[in-house]
């Protein structure tokens, strides 16, 4: 079954660049995830109809990160701020690595 690592920015547009080389990254490696980008503004409708195993923000809206991390850790998805640096480089090998991390530490 595949993980579902899914990411949401304030249009989901630049993320999905980010969430194709991460996508990339797993296929190359022969990993079972699925990375998908969203509009934080979906955010909850998906997280309810999909049930992602990991959420990561874009940079962009790291201001809700408190409030997505209450609503969504107690019913055990990890949740973080992609790091701004691995953002802007469009580094999916890095950004997918720390979303294995969250997966890891959540059991």
């Amino acid at each position: 079954m595949k993980k579902r690592v899914y990411l949401f920015c304030s249009a989901g547009m630049s993320t999905s660049l980010v969430a194709s080389r991460m996508q990339a990254v797993a296929d190359n490696h022969n990993l079972p995830f699925e990375v998908k980008a969203f509009s934080d503004s979906k955010l909850d409708a998906i997280v309810e109809e999909f049930h992602p195993d990991v959420i990561l923000l874009g940079p962009q809206v790291k201001y809700k990160f408190n409030a997505t991390r209450d609503k969504y850790e107690p019913q055990g998805t990890p949740v973080a701020v992609i790091d701004l640096e691995d953002y802007g480089n469009v580094d999916g090998e890095r950004i997918l690595k720390r979303a294995i991390q969250l997966l890891k530490a959540k059991k």
